[in-house]
């Protein structure tokens, strides 16, 4: 039987990603950051589109070329479509749709969101994990979005819940960005916070509206910020790692309850987490602890 191969190219923000797969099972996977980004604690669009440029072709070759695999076996060619940041996103398109004519193989476009949770499925030789069984919930927490998505198949998902304006890993980042924290600030403020008292600094929790599973970053990050500025307008000095501490734990406030109501009135009892803020240790820890309530694993 002929061996499925897919080369798939991701580009929706920063990173020049790209991967090749064999029958579900990856072979390589190869990504080139941007540091162009550093000095400005965040990520400028028109030049991560430009970096994008000068990325693509070594990391697309070095992907193939590790996999031990030539554009002439290839099944496929997948692409981020969106969503993402234009720029980045198109220079993936258009790199996909040229190799993809210029060799005769089919394009598949790719959902970044879905992605994020469907990548519980992918296998490596040496991995033996066992995916997710249908139906499961996903708390997917990345830099521009945070949902809880009801998963009932590769091809159909429901979202139960998300934020209402800012997402999760853009209030980590902007936050971190104020305290000074490296780019991105996401592991800095994360390790931070481990050396915290969550309860020095009362920040606010978002109330649900109409739709209990539904959530809002931007009043959490709004406070934080303010808070920074205040004490540099007044001298005073904080406590950095307990301001982390608590900002995490009221990220956390916000996300787990939701989860384990989720988790209740679907009786799902599979829970996954994807996106970049899955990598936040006490997120993690909090819905492991959420699931392991409920009897979810």
């Amino acid at each position: 039987m002929k061996k499925t191969i897919i080369l798939a190219i991701e580009s929706s923000c920063d990173d020049t990603s790209a991967a090749v797969l064999c029958d579900g099972v990856l072979l390589s996977n190869t990504t080139a950051s941007q540091a162009v980004h550093e000095e400005f604690g965040g990520v400028v669009p028109e030049l991560a589109s430009r970096a994008h440029q000068l990325n693509i072709v070594p990391v697309v070759d070095a992907a193939l070329k590790r996999a031990g695999v030539s554009t002439d076996e290839l099944s496929a060619i997948a692409f981020t479509r969106g969503p993402g940041l234009l720029g980045s996103l198109l220079v993936g398109t258009s790199f996909a749709k040229g190799l993809a004519l210029a060799h005769n193989i089919p394009l598949v476009e790719v959902n970044h969101l879905q992605a994020h949770i469907l990548a519980h499925f992918i296998k490596t030789e040496a991995d033996d994990h066992t995916a997710p069984n249908f139906p499961f919930l996903c708390l997917l927490v990345s830099g521009g979005n945070s949902q809880i998505v009801l998963v009932k198949s590769h091809y159909e998902m429901e979202i139960v819940g998300q934020t209402i304006d800012d997402a999760a890993g853009e209030a980590f980042d902007k936050v971190a960005r104020v305290l000074g924290m490296p780019y991105p600030g996401g592991a800095a403020l994360d390790k931070a916070a481990k050396q915290g008292d969550e309860t020095k600094y009362n920040l606010p929790r978002s109330k649900p509206g109409d739709n209990p599973y539904n959530m809002s970053f931007s009043g959490l990050k709004t406070a934080a910020l303010n808070l920074i500025h205040h004490a540099e307008q007044v001298g005073e000095e904080l406590d950095i790692p307990s301001l982390c501490a608590s900002f995490t734990a009221a990220v956390s406030d916000t996300l787990v309850p939701r989860v384990e109501r989720a988790i209740r009135e679907t009786g799902c009892d599979k829970v996954a987490v994807a996106g970049g803020v899955a990598a936040n240790s006490r997120i993690r820890a909090d819905i492991l602890a959420a699931a392991e309530k409920l009897g979810a694993t």
